[in-house]
């Protein structure tokens, strides 16, 4: 069997997903923050590229704390409500940053009992390394799709991210 450090094998991918969005969030100029990627039946701007970014550091954020239960993200943002107006690019990059480093550390200090604890969801009760490995598939599906409207829409600059940057 080959032996390989799994911890660092995840955050390198996993840190290269939030990389990726990070870029796509810096790369979206001032007058596409707000453009309507889809029409959401409840709200339009469910549908924003703002939102788009944010909703994934909020699924990312809570996808570390093992549970639903209790979970708020950190202030400006509000779980649950749109707010009266669009988080900013600078409210958005640093909860990324929050995130980025909250789920490196998780990572390098998981242990086997922790990879291996139940996490409850209304959809799934993944074990907590699978619900990490869920996660990071959603964040980079989402940095994808913003990152395809930005070239849709003239943006250059958008690239591959193989691993986790050493800084961000």
């Amino acid at each position: 069997m080959v032996d390989i450090n799994w911890r660092t094998s995840l955050w390198q991918q996993y840190g290269a997903a939030i990389d990726t969005l990070k870029d796509a969030i810096e790369l979206c100029p001032d007058h596409l923050w707000t453009m309507v990627l889809w029409n959401d039946p409840d709200d339009v701007r469910y549908g924003e590229f703002w939102f788009v970014a944010y909703h994934t550091l909020f699924w990312l954020d809570l996808f570390l704390t093992v549970s639903p239960e209790g979970f708020a993200p950190p202030p400006p943002f509000i779980r649950g409500s749109l707010p009266e107006q669009p988080y900013t690019k600078e409210q958005i990059l640093v909860y990324l940053s929050d995130c980025r480093s909250r789920c490196q550390a998780t990572i390098e200090a998981l242990t086997e009992e922790q990879a291996q604890q139940r996490c409850v969801f209304e959809w799934m009760e993944p074990s907590f390394l699978e619900l990490q490995m869920y996660g990071m598939r959603h964040v980079q599906e989402h940095a994808a799709h913003l990152g395809l409207v930005l070239g849709q829409q003239g943006v250059t600059g958008f690239d591959w991210v193989a691993s986790a940057r050493n800084s961000a």
